[in-house]
């Protein structure tokens, strides 16, 4: 209705025949009081570059144990992730959940048994401490420079807006980043490698609604395996097809996603009940 009323007094506010109804227009759009619309939600969008396919069996870990102290994690584990299986390990606090993606990821080794990576496996891991790797001296563009120094500037741009970081957000140290912007850092030098295995320890923790929304997309179009550790149940249900659950009798693995894993065992992701 204002942007007509502003066309019309533009139109004829020269013309003398319509003097009147300029001036009665004027004073009407004078008392009217103007709102500033609100923002739009910025949205983000990521597409996987092509990234190399891997073997059938991703992942095989066989008679695994894993102890700290006198606390046994694992005894004896066996477990093979095969080619675009997308596993969600579930559990309480405690129950070895980290523990077994630092087992996949190679950050830790097993005190008995093998994990072995398939062949062609290109990994991705996002860790929970991931964000206290970065250089805080470098900026947003220095470090994904550095983790891609055969990618152009423009490349480097888009991939910085792609998580957020357009204009001159993209020339921020990290030293003065959130810890939010931190970890949309790391996601986006961890997406951009071509991964074809991705191991994500909560990786939406620090992450805003934008973000979460972008990754929760590109995720779903992903053609690799995943192996994640999340308590987001929207994450959960939309991405997982495999359950690994850790409890204190022992390691059940559960065909079919989340809502199926809810549906037959009752139990759902820890603190969320909306």
């Amino acid at each position: 209705m204002l942007a007509k009323e502003i066309r019309f007094i533009e139109r004829f506010k020269a013309q003398a025949s319509h003097a009147a109804q300029v001036q009665s227009r004027v004073k009407k759009l004078d008392k009217i009081e103007k709102l500033e619309p609100p923002r739009r939600r910025r949205t983000l969008t990521f597409a996987f570059p092509p990234m190399p396919r891997s073997g059938e069996d991703v992942v095989k870990l066989a008679g695994v144990g894993k102890a700290y102290g006198s606390k046994v994690i694992y005894d004896n584990l066996d477990l093979m992730i095969r080619r675009k299986e997308r596993w969600a390990v579930m559990g309480v606090n405690g129950a070895g959940k980290s523990t077994l993606l630092k087992l996949v990821a190679g950050e830790i080794a097993a005190d008995a048994g093998t994990v072995t990576l398939g062949a062609s496996v290109r990994l991705g891991y996002f860790a929970q401490h991931a964000m206290e790797l970065l250089d805080p001296d470098k900026t947003v563009y220095e470090t994904l420079e550095e983790a891609f120094p055969l990618a152009s500037v423009g490349t480097l741009k888009s991939l910085g807006g792609c998580f957020g970081f357009s204009g001159g957000d993209i020339d921020k140290i990290c030293r003065v980043l959130s810890g939010g912007e931190k970890a949309r850092v790391v996601m986006a030098r961890l997406l951009f490698d071509r991964p074809n295995l991705l191991v994500l320890d909560e990786p939406t923790n620090h992450l805003d609604l934008a973000t979460k929304e972008m990754l929760l997309t590109s995720l779903r179009d992903f053609e690799g395996t995943m192996l994640f550790v999340s308590h987001d149940r929207r994450f959960l249900s939309a991405l997982s097809n495999r359950v690994l659950e850790l409890v204190p009798e022992g390691i059940h693995a559960y065909g079919g996603g989340y809502l199926e894993y809810v549906a037959r065992s009752g139990h759902e992701a820890p603190g969320l009940r909306a």
